[in-house]
């Protein structure tokens, strides 16, 4: 990956990166794999940005659809390993904490929701407008601000259960 591309087109957008990554992974190990491969893929694919879309956007896209990926084969590669999924149960209790408590609690709230909450939730949480995140999951903005209501609903339960 050329060092140009990379200062000019993934680093400006590394907080979305993060954020997204940081979302679908237990572990600083998984988080630095999973960040590492969308930067991968995002310069491998990069000829094919067609510009319907904002590059913010396609960054989004990508970076979901990566982790979504990885985590599908992560959970078939342990459906065959049964005992190293033990060791992995085990493991997701030493979450890495980040340096705000509050914030440590909200990325464990929002990785009990389904993968396609968490990615509404991460993009409304970037103030993307509906039609922004309806582009990237794939839907229509009414039902994605029904599922903000529902999610942020979700999100109170389990954050009102952790701090009181």
């Amino acid at each position: 990956m050329s060092n140009d591309f990379y200062t000019s087109s993934i680093l400006p957008y590394s907080g979305i990166i993060i954020k997204i990554c940081r979302a679908y992974t237990d572990s600083q190990e998984d988080f630095e794999d999973y960040y590492q491969e969308v930067c991968l893929q995002i310069w491998r694919s990069r000829d094919s940005f067609r510009g319907d879309c904002k590059w913010s956007t396609w960054i989004y896209r990508l970076s979901l659809n990566i982790c979504l990926t990885l985590i599908r084969k992560k959970k078939k590669k342990n459906q065959f390993y049964n005992v190293e999924a033990v060791g992995e149960t085990l493991e997701t209790e030493d979450i890495t904490r980040f340096s705000d408590e509050d914030l440590s609690f909200l990325y464990e709230a929002i990785k009990q929701l389904s993968e396609i909450d968490r990615a509404v939730i991460l993009l409304y949480l970037e103030e993307k407008p509906n039609k922004e995140i309806a582009e990237i999951i794939g839907t229509t903005p009414n039902n994605i601000g029904v599922r903000i209501n529902r999610i942020k609903d979700r999100l109170k339960k389990l954050l009102d259960g952790k701090i009181n």
